[in-house]
């Protein structure tokens, strides 16, 4: 069928390129597991200006989730990386932590990544926040404890748990976006295709490749997250 179709598939040349394309997998898994850390601590902050009863901080998270929510990430990652420099915000490289992962564009994505996600999960959290009984509220404040403590130390802890699948989810979603990074030249899986096809000419093989990386990492998370949802049942 091939020979009938004059297509020759042939992965000998890029075998060669696969500790290039582990190295770039490493890189995604890195960035993917940064921004989401990164990008729960900013949701959980907007989710906590949104409770707040000073309106100013209200308004604020609430402009925040609608304009980053409203916008491609593509946009996002272009205006952290050429927009904002214009106007004197630049996030600048740190040369300790190598070439790749100290990059100016690595760094600018990470942030760029982890606002994007922090809208997403604020959203996640805002609704696990609202699956709690507004009892408990009433309860610690009973207690003697004030609005931040009892969120603290009631509400936000079982809210967490509510959403964790959410939050296991927007990882996996993190891995696939994150190959947005490459178009700016962040050394990720889907910038190795792009080296692996300049050196060896060769267009569908390198996509295979690739494709196959990607479904490994979101299968096995998606796999492991299925596990972690059982268990929690079990202890409910």
């Amino acid at each position: 069928m091939n020979a009938y179709l004059g297509i020759v598939i042939n992965f000998s040349k890029v075998v060669k390129w696969l500790p290039t394309f582990w190295q770039g997998t490493i890189v995604t898994v890195a960035l993917a597991i940064m921004t989401v850390i990164i990008g729960s601590l900013i949701g959980l902050l907007a989710t906590i200006m949104k409770q707040s009863s000073f309106a100013p901080l209200r308004w604020l998270a609430k402009a925040y989730t609608q304009v980053v929510r409203g916008t491609p990430l593509l946009l996002q990652l272009f205006m952290w990386l050429y927009g904002f420099p214009i106007i004197g915000i630049s996030i600048p490289p740190i040369p300790l932590l190598g070439d790749v992962f100290g990059s100016r564009e690595f760094l600018t994505a990470v942030v760029a990544l982890s606002i994007n996600s922090g809208a997403y999960i604020c959203e996640l959290l805002r609704g696990g926040l609202e699956s709690i009984d507004k009892g408990q509220m009433e309860a610690g404040r009973s207690l003697g404890l004030s609005r931040w403590q009892t969120m603290k130390a009631i509400i936000i802890p079982q809210a967490v748990r509510v959403v964790l699948p959410g939050l296991g989810n927007e990882f996996i979603m993190m891995i696939k976006e994150s190959s947005i990074v490459s178009v700016v030249g962040v050394f990720d899986v889907m910038y190795t295709y792009n080296i692996v096809k300049a050196s060896t000419y060769s267009i569908f093989e390198p996509l295979i490749v690739v494709g196959i990386i990607y479904f490994l990492l979101t299968a096995g998370l998606t796999s492991l997250m299925s596990m972690l949802e059982k268990r929690m049942h079990v202890y409910d």
